[in-house]
């Protein structure tokens, strides 16, 4: 994906401004974009990620485009990552946006998942967003905030060619407790929504381009002929973190170019 000065400078606008906003993840895909996307808008980005070469590169880009992004390397399926993250943003005051994007899955047929792996999904998609959003809860309360997770259309159907059984239990269960964080969350202000992409192309699916039997399985769904990217996720986690979406809340949206529509 471009990020260039010149996208970035596309990507300029206001929505977001005044807003600080926690983006994990943000290394690498959908995150990085979110959070580039975030920074072009307005707001003040702390970008966590567990590779800090990544994050050293996001932050240069989005210096070389006018923009400062702080930076937190941290492991976030420990509870001692989320805590410095949490740290880390108490530093910078109140936090009105979260954006739980750092996920980690093995995929394997049922049959052949080692249970190392299956863990290993579940505390990779499922950990890092209860353990972050436990951790920065306070700040969210006390600033009225939002939270945008991301379940995926693996949480709503079963794609043929993708060994997908980890990930579709965890991006589930992200599904069902992005509803219970916006139950829990109304008495404060807070609003609690997620995003079921599709097929993005980032720097994790790539691998798959050449799977022709996968490939032909998700274009064959698709109603509009492209893949996504994360530019188009990463536009919808503006209107959920903005004051757009103010009414907004335990809901679900797909963007996957209506392969989940049939």
């Amino acid at each position: 994906m471009d990020y260039s000065p010149d996208a970035l400078g596309r990507w300029r606008g206001e929505r977001l401004a005044g807003k600080t906003a926690v983006v994990t993840g943000a290394g690498r895909g959908i995150g990085k974009g979110v959070a580039h996307m975030f920074g072009a808008q307005g707001a003040r980005v702390i970008a966590c990620d567990i590779d800090g070469e990544a994050l050293e590169r996001l932050a240069q880009e989005a210096a070389s485009g006018g923009l400062t992004i702080s930076t937190v390397v941290a492991d976030l399926t420990a509870e001692a990552g989320a805590s410095a993250l949490a740290e880390a943003a108490r530093q910078a005051g109140a936090v009105q946006a979260l954006v739980n994007a750092a996920a980690v899955a093995r995929f394997a047929p049922l049959a052949a998942m080692p249970f190392a792996d299956w863990r290993r999904t579940l505390s990779g998609e499922l950990d890092t967003v209860f353990l972050v959003t436990r951790a920065i809860w306070p700040l969210l309360t006390a600033a009225g905030g939002a939270i945008v997770n991301f379940s995926s259309a693996n949480a709503h159907v079963a794609l043929d060619g993708l060994p997908a059984i980890a990930h579709c239990a965890g991006k589930g269960g992200v599904l069902a407790m992005t509803r219970q964080m916006a139950m829990e969350g109304g008495p404060f202000g807070v609003r609690a929504n997620s995003i079921a992409p599709g097929f993005t192309l980032t720097e994790e699916t790539e691998r798959h381009l050449d799977d022709a039997a996968m490939m032909k399985a998700v274009r064959a769904k698709l109603m509009i002929d492209r893949l996504g990217a994360p530019e188009d996720i990463a536009w919808l986690a503006v209107y959920l973190a903005s004051d757009e979406a103010r009414f907004v809340t335990g809901a679900d949206f797909s963007i996957d170019g209506g392969a989940t529509a049939w």
